[in-house]
């Protein structure tokens, strides 16, 4: 007898205009197999798992559950195909409570019975080892209890097939930990799990089989216990690579950044820095963990001009020069005085680049004020774009291509090529290596290590622990607005960190 996979994709082939996202893809998953999507950006992996949620429609090929074909026209043929998709970026409704979220959408007859649906989803829970109250409002909840959430609400409308796109993004060590115990309760209830992530070593710990793509095709599919990191890499890529982080010990080190006393409160009346204070060195580069939402992004923007301060000051110290105080200076001002600070946003389109420009008017953006007359000479920028284009390996037909219409890990390759390109003696990046590939962050990385190599100041904002206890000097710790702990990245563990990244929420 055939066996019969619990999700068959057969000369899957999608494309938008010109752009093949995939070819001719054959690929299937089992039920009761955790199974990891590998490839670099633009390989075509979140397109794919898009038309199994309903989002694309394929052009080519067919759909089969449980072996018979499926027309999968919208999410909700999905839902009864008995398909669900966690995304990234959650879809709760805050002022609803766990419960509530969970059966939004449910066309129940009669009334809904809250205490049945409340039972319900404990049962769910008690089942697979989640540690949720359903009665909870979203917006108390934490990351992990979010994510929770978005599990349950497809596992409530029967999903036996979950995709799951970057889960552990944003999870603690420990949080993470939690995840993998409830994947693999669910995957032994004989569920087919679809896991889209870059961290290589989780794919090694958590998953069963390993399939990659490459340039929108299905290169192989092999059992994780008999590949490794560096082979996974390789068949993504399609040559050698070098999976190294050239960490050097910092030297000649000297102050370019003291922060102290920074306090700062959002437009919300909400208060995102509570006392903050730090020291920058050069020569190094310094790490900042967190969950989402501590803190992190608010104090880039603070250093950067970009956000107005309730109490603290900014000092920065350039080489050979007097200090100077950042605090009540614009963007533009702290540019005019000297400031050397290159600055890459968690949002790229919103606030790094203009979406409908290219390459080479995203780079004449850095200097566009030292243009004089009405002619501007764009060789220099055309110069970079081409450096940009070539280092990073960009993905676009040409560098006036409008980078509103390139994938988010090509847009963000454009953001930081630029930024570090100016040789700033402090670089601040947020999420450099979000959402890009194992191949291009590696390289990114080494950029950062040749930056502080060259007497820079890095602050380093990232999400995966492995590759801040890897690339950094030191790491800071941010919860809730506060620093609750600066360490050592070459002494301390992931474990340490896990524990500062939730100590202000126990001590509350």
């Amino acid at each position: 007898m055939e066996n019969v996979h619990a999700i068959e994709l057969k000369n899957i082939t999608k494309t938008f205009g010109k752009v093949v996202a995939n070819k001719n893809v054959d690929l299937y998953v089992d039920k009761g197999v955790v199974m990891s999507l590998l490839g670099e950006n633009g390989s075509g992996k979140t397109t794919l798992m898009n038309m199994l949620s309903g989002i694309y429609l394929p052009d080519e090929g067919e759909i089969l559950i449980d072996g018979k074909v499926a027309n999968i026209r919208s999410p909700k043929d999905a839902y009864n195909y008995h398909i669900g998709m966690i995304h990234q970026h959650f879809k709760l409704v805050d002022v609803f409570s766990a419960a509530e979220n969970i059966v939004l959408g449910l066309n129940e007859k009669g009334r809904l019975d809250h205490k049945a649906i409340v039972n319900k989803v404990k049962e769910l829970a008690d089942k697979y080892g989640f540690d949720i109250d359903p009665n909870k409002k979203i917006y108390d909840m934490s990351v992990s209890e979010k994510q929770t959430v978005e599990i349950l609400k497809v596992l409530y409308r029967g999903a036996d097939i979950l995709i799951l796109d970057e889960p552990t993004a944003v999870l603690t060590p420990q949080e993470t930990k939690k995840l993998f115990d409830v994947i693999r309760a669910m995957r032994d209830d004989g569920k087919a799990i679809i896991l889209i992530t870059h961290k290589l070593n989780e794919v090694k710990e958590i998953s069963d089989v390993v399939a990659i793509l490459r340039k929108g095709e299905h290169i192989k599919t092999v059992r994780t216990s008999e590949v490794t990191e560096q082979q996974m890499t390789e068949m993504m890529v399609g040559r050698k690579v070098e999976l190294n982080i050239n960490r050097k010990m910092p030297e000649n080190q000297e102050p370019r950044l003291t922060i102290a006393n920074l306090s700062l409160t959002d437009e919300n009346g909400i208060k995102k820095l509570d006392d903050v204070g730090f020291i920058a060195y050069s020569n190094e580069i310094l790490g900042i963990a967190g969950i989402a939402g501590s803190g992190q992004k608010e104090l880039l923007e603070a250093i950067a001009g970009l956000r107005k301060i309730d109490k603290g000051s900014i000092i920065y110290t350039p080489e050979n020069d007097s200090p100077q105080e950042l605090v009540g200076k614009s963007p533009m001002a702290i540019k005019n005085a000297g400031v050397s600070l290159a600055f890459v946003p968690e949002d790229r389109l919103g606030m790094g680049l203009v979406g409908s420009m290219g390459m080479t008017d995203n780079m004449l953006l850095r200097n566009w004020n030292k243009h004089k007359g009405i002619l501007i000479d764009k060789k220099d920028s055309k110069a970079l774009a081409k450096d940009v284009f070539e280092t990073l390996e960009v993905v676009t037909p040409n560098i006036d291509y409008p980078v509103r219409k390139l994938s988010g890990g090509n847009v963000q390759k454009v953001l930081v090529g630029r930024e570090i390109a100016t040789s700033p003696s402090v670089l601040m990046s947020a999420y450099a290596v979000r959402g890009l590939d194992i191949n291009t962050s590696y390289t990114i990385y080494d950029l950062m290590c040749k930056q502080k190599d060259n007497g820079t100041a890095v602050i380093f904002v990232g999400e995966d622990l492995d590759v801040l206890l890897a690339l950094c000097d030191r790491i800071l710790v941010m919860c809730d607005g506060r620093v609750t702990g600066i360490v050592d990245a070459r002494k301390t563990s992931k474990e340490e960190v896990g524990l500062l990244m939730v100590k202000a929420k126990e001590e509350a």
